[in-house]
């Protein structure tokens, strides 16, 4: 019969991808799309995938996550609020999971698996940060209201998923974010020597299924990203690669940390994303590609080129 599966955010840049890949996996029987603005049914697989069944819900209604969770095995939660106001960050990402991991409970769900945030233990520097060895220190509201959410899958047993950065097509925030930072700069950025974890989009979703797949997984947090950190003059290389397409070629000279830091003064944006790169921010954890049986993909500098064209067209021309 297989397992029947609930899958919140999945109209959402990674929840949207663990719904593609759940759809087409045979060890799942059902598979149930949470969503507030529920995306076009997918289309019907090959005889012997799982059957499909979109509905809408909220993380501040607890009702319609009741109803969500009627009947399931798994429950995959990947919705949250990022960058919004800390009243509506504690409603979806603190109390709107404590509701659904209730109502998952009580529904008699066996595994529980959530995407959660290394950014649960505030600023670096982190260099080959193994798992337990960090505390949570959270610093924004985002961040505060996610690791509550987090304490909530942890103690019902269940197993958070932390990635660092994420990148591939739909990512809306973390390489467009780097391009707005180097287009506030007159030349490039010497960014020097920190180091940073990273994982492809569809990498981290095929973990995520997996995770909830697997009978090897293990209650309590995980970091998952690919095992090669990366140098940060190669994410610094992709970020003007993208710039040179929008805005054209640079001409002014490399911009320090320091310069870089007075003549950010007033993007508080800007500098936010200064500040990360100029530390490491480096987890090590080889346990999802080990024990779930997963390939990590190619390191950044390749993947990057898979979704090269999709950030050129998402970017457009300045």
């Amino acid at each position: 019969m297989g397992l029947r599966i609930l899958i919140t955010g999945a109209s959402g840049f990674i929840g949207g991808r663990v719904a593609a890949a759940a759809t087409t996996t045979a060890e799942a029987g059902h598979v149930r799309l949470l969503a507030r603005r529920p995306p076009a049914p997918p289309s019907a697989g090959p005889e012997g995938t799982p059957q499909v069944e979109t509905v809408r819900g909220d993380l501040r209604d607890p009702a319609s996550l009741r109803r969500a969770c009627e009947g399931v095995d798994v429950l995959i939660h990947c919705a949250s609020a990022i960058g919004v106001d800390e009243e509506t960050a504690r409603a979806v990402n603190d109390e709107g999971t404590r509701s659904l991991v209730d109502a998952a409970v009580r529904a008699g769900a066996g595994r529980i698996v959530a995407l959660g945030t290394a950014s649960v233990h505030g600023r670096g520097p982190f260099r080959a940060a193994a798992p337990g060895t960090l505390p949570v220190a959270p610093v924004s509201a985002t961040s505060r209201t996610r690791a509550a959410g987090e304490r909530y899958v942890t103690e019902a047993g269940g197993t958070v998923l932390r990635p660092h950065l994420v990148y591939g097509a739909g990512d809306r925030r973390m390489l467009p974010g780097l391009v707005g930072l180097l287009g506030a700069l007159p030349g490039p950025l010497d960014g020097g020597t920190s180091r940073h974890s990273l994982v492809d989009v569809d990498d981290l979703a095929h973990v995520l299924l997996g995770a909830a797949l697997s009978p090897r997984t293990r209650p309590g947090p995980y970091y998952v990203n690919h095992p090669e950190p990366v140098p940060v003059a190669d994410l610094l290389a992709a970020g003007e690669t993208l710039l040179a397409h929008r805005a054209g070629p640079r001409r002014g000279p490399a911009v320090d940390i320091a310069e870089a830091r007075r003549l950010l003064a007033d993007h508080p944006f800007a500098l936010h994303h200064l500040d990360m790169l100029a530390t490491d921010h480096w987890f090590a954890d080889d346990r999802p590609w080990r024990e779930l049986g997963r390939d990590p993909g190619p390191p950044f500098a390749e993947g990057f080129t898979r979704h090269a064209e999709w950030y050129r067209s998402h970017l457009g021309p300045s």
